[in-house]
């Protein structure tokens, strides 16, 4: 079978390094020609809590031949009707795309390709590029996963193959509630990594900083709200319940989410968020997929999201050039 890693970036070449481990036949495909040349020259070296150097068939997308049975989706949600559009024609009549984006990117997908060829994903992991072909995995191995669902009519029989392929990597939970597991993302992805942009920093920074806890903490609030608001039902993330761990009512439930958050962070802390580095690559950042998305939602529902309205405003203000990436943009921040 043929298979794609579509903007095979920090994540991907990762993904993409242990797929080729195993002996898979995967494609790494990226625009960065620095990035695929040193791929191609170096395979995908990759550091941090692992220490392999793996060869990898990397291609620019212009050098893409289909069919593909399975194409992983790991670009930005900026440019994704375009992208989506492109891939389309390479899949194999009976292929699937699968989402491993930020946000709730599925509706959307799905209506260029069909609901019956739509997967969505959930990564439970971080990474950094360090250097062209050479990625930092920032998680503890021991915290691996991926969180799998898929729209109506995707086949058993292919769905089982994506989640086979995955497997490969790190464990794979089925999710029959996708979105419930998409809204557990965004609430980590629009507090750690909402946060760690706004102040520069990692994961590990926002959870263990009391001014950022403070924030964190009603950054997830709103989140919670506003999914709630929509109908969602929260997915668990690695087996735990984070709407029972950081859904508050009284200062005293809100503190003890607070003294929670670094244990919940502990085995990611490393993690530096993907708009971060995008931010340091002078590249614009996908903050409205992300915080925008609580915002709008909020707006729609009539939830209130201020603090997540601020951070949105904050990461602009950081991509302009108008602020720096630094701590002191916490001082920014409003709380009640």
């Amino acid at each position: 079978m043929k298979y794609a890693i579509y903007g095979a970036g920090s994540l991907g070449t990762v993904l993409g390094a242990y797929l080729s481990e195993a002996g898979e036949e995967i494609e790494l495909v990226n625009r960065n020609a620095a990035h695929v040349e040193a791929l191609r020259k170096n395979g995908a070296i990759i550091t941090g809590t692992v220490q392999k150097t793996i060869p990898v068939k990397a291609l620019y997308p212009e050098e893409m031949r289909g069919p593909y049975r399975i194409i992983l989706l790991m670009t930005k949600q900026l440019s994704n009707r375009e992208t989506v559009s492109f891939l389309k024609p390479l899949l194999a009549p009976d292929g699937v795309l699968v989402t491993l984006q930020n946000g709730l990117p599925e509706p959307e997908i799905a209506e260029i390709i069909g609901q019956d060829r739509t997967i969505g994903c959930v990564v439970e992991w971080g990474a950094t590029m360090t250097a062209p072909g050479c990625c930092q995995l920032t998680s503890d191995p021991a915290g691996l996963s991926f969180h799998m669902g898929r729209m109506e009519g995707v086949r058993d029989e292919i769905f089982a193959e994506v989640r086979a392929l995955l497997e490969k990597m790190c464990p794979v939970i089925v999710e029959d509630n996708l979105m419930g597991a998409r809204w557990s993302k965004l609430l980590i992805n629009a507090t750690f990594s909402g946060l760690g942009t706004v102040m520069g920093g990692l994961f590990g920074d926002v959870s263990e900083t009391p001014k950022a806890r403070k924030i964190a903490i009603r950054c997830m609030k709103e989140c919670i709200d506003t999914g709630r608001a929509a109908g969602v039902t929260f997915a668990p993330v690695q087996g735990k319940n984070i709407t029972a761990l950081f859904d508050w009512h009284t200062p005293v439930k809100r503190f003890f989410g607070e003294c929670l958050l670094p244990i919940a962070m502990k085995k990611h802390r490393l993690i530096e968020p993907s708009m971060l580095q995008d931010l340091k690559k002078h590249k614009p950042c996908e903050v409205e997929a992300i915080n925008g998305v609580i915002c709008a939602w909020g707006k729609k529902l009539r939830v209130p999201t201020p603090i997540n309205d601020q951070i949105v405003e904050i990461i602009h203000r950081e991509e302009r050039g108008e602020l720096p990436l630094a701590a002191s943009n916490l001082d920014l921040i409003s709380i009640r």
